[in-house]
C-alpha cells in the first residue's frame, strides 16, 4: 500500500474519531456540569441523548407525513426542540427525585439507575423496541473530497461544528453570565453562596436541566451517526463518565481533552485491531493514567 493511500486512510479514521469525540464532548459537557460541579452521579444521563435523538425522528417522521417541503429545514429546528425537551424533563427530575438526594452519591445512583430503566421501557411502549432512523436532508448526505481518495462525510462535518458551537457557548455561559457566576460560587463555597443572596437550590436545578438538555443536543447530534434504540444512550453512559473523571470531574477543559483523546485513541487502533480490542486497550490505558494521577489530567482546586 503506497504511502498516499495510508495517509489517507489515516486522516479518514482519525476523522471518524471526531464524530465519535462530538458525542462524547457533548454527552461529557452534560456531566462535567452535573457531576463535576453538583456532585450527583446521573446514571439516566444516557437517556436524556436518547430524548434528543427520538424527538429528530418524531420531528423527520411528522415532517416527512404532512410537510415535505419543510424537510430541508426541520434538522436545526429539531435539534433546538431536542434541547428544550431534555431541559424541561431534566427540570422535572431534579425537582420531583435529585433535590432530596444532595450529598447522597450513592442514592443518587441508585435512583437515576432505576430511572433509566423506567424511561427505557417508556420509549419501548411508546415508540417501539426496533431502532429507528431520522430521514435526513439532503445537504447533511454525502462527503467532501479535499483530496483524491479522502472523503469526509458532510454529516460529520455538522456534528463537529454543532459540537464545537455548544462547547464555545458553555464556557461562555459558565465563566461570562451571571449563572455561571452563581454556579462558580456554589461550587467554591456553598454556606456563602446562600450567605451572599444566591439560591443554590435554583441553581442546582437550572444547572442540572441545562445538563440534560445538552445531552439532549448530543442525541440530536447522534442520529447523524447512527440509529436511535430505547438503550441507545446506556451504551454511551459509562464513556461519558470516564470522559469525565479522566479528563477532571470539575474542569471543562479536561473534559475536552479526556473526550478527544479517548475518541481517537478507539477510532485508530479500532483499524488495527478488533473493536472490542481497542475498547480494551483504550480503558488499559486511562486506568494506569488514572493510577499516576487519580484526580484526573487537569484537576481543578476547589474548596468545600
Amino acid at each position: 500500500m503506497e504511502f498516499s493511500e495510508m495517509l489517507n486512510i489515516a486522516l479518514m479514521q482519525g476523522f471518524a474519531g471526531l464524530s465519535l469525540f462530538s458525542v462524547l464532548l457533548l454527552m461529557g459537557l452534560g456531566l462535567a456540569i452535573i457531576f463535576g460541579q453538583m456532585g450527583v452521579i446521573n446514571m439516566a444521563h444516557g437517556e436524556f441523548m436518547t430524548i434528543g435523538a427520538y424527538t429528530v425522528f418524531l420531528f423527520s417522521t411528522l415532517t416527512e407525513k404532512f410537510a415535505p417541503g419543510f424537510m430541508p429545514y426541520y434538522f436545526p429546528l429539531s435539534i433546538g426542540v431536542a434541547f428544550i425537551l431534555a431541559f424541561i424533563v431534566g427540570w422535572l427530575v431534579e425537582w420531583g427525585l435529585i433535590r432530596f438526594l444532595y450529598k447522597r452519591p450513592l442514592d443518587t445512583l441508585l435512583a437515576t439507575w432505576g430511572l433509566s430503566l423506567a424511561i427505557q421501557q417508556v420509549f419501548r411502549s411508546a415508540i417501539g423496541p426496533k431502532e429507528v432512523s431520522p430521514a435526513l436532508p439532503e445537504w447533511l448526505m454525502g462527503s467532501w473530497a479535499p483530496a483524491p481518495g479522502l472523503d469526509i462525510p458532510i454529516n460529520g462535518l455538522f456534528v463537529l461544528g454543532l459540537t464545537l458551537l455548544v462547547t464555545c457557548g458553555v464556557l461562555l455561559a459558565l465563566y461570562k453570565s451571571r449563572w455561571g457566576l452563581r454556579v462558580r460560587a456554589t461550587v467554591s463555597n456553598r454556606t456563602m453562596a446562600n450567605a451572599i443572596g444566591i439560591n443554590t437550590s435554583k441553581t442546582d436545578r437550572l444547572t442540572f436541566a441545562i445538563g440534560c438538555g445538552i445531552a439532549g443536543v448530543a442525541g440530536a447530534a447522534f442520529t447523524t451517526i447512527g440509529s436511535t434504540g430505547p438503550t441507545s444512550g446506556s451504551l454511551y453512559i459509562v464513556d461519558s463518565f470516564l470522559v469525565v473523571t479522566f479528563g477532571g470531574a470539575a474542569s471543562l477543559l479536561g473534559t475536552v481533552v479526556s473526550a478527544f483523546g479517548i475518541a481517537q485513541t478507539q477510532s485508530i487502533s479500532e483499524f488495527f485491531i478488533s473493536g472490542s480490542m481497542a475498547k480494551v486497550l483504550t480503558l488499559s490505558l486511562i486506568v494506569v493514567i488514572l493510577m499516576i494521577r487519580p484526580q484526573g489530567l487537569f484537576a481543578s482546586k476547589v474548596r468545600r
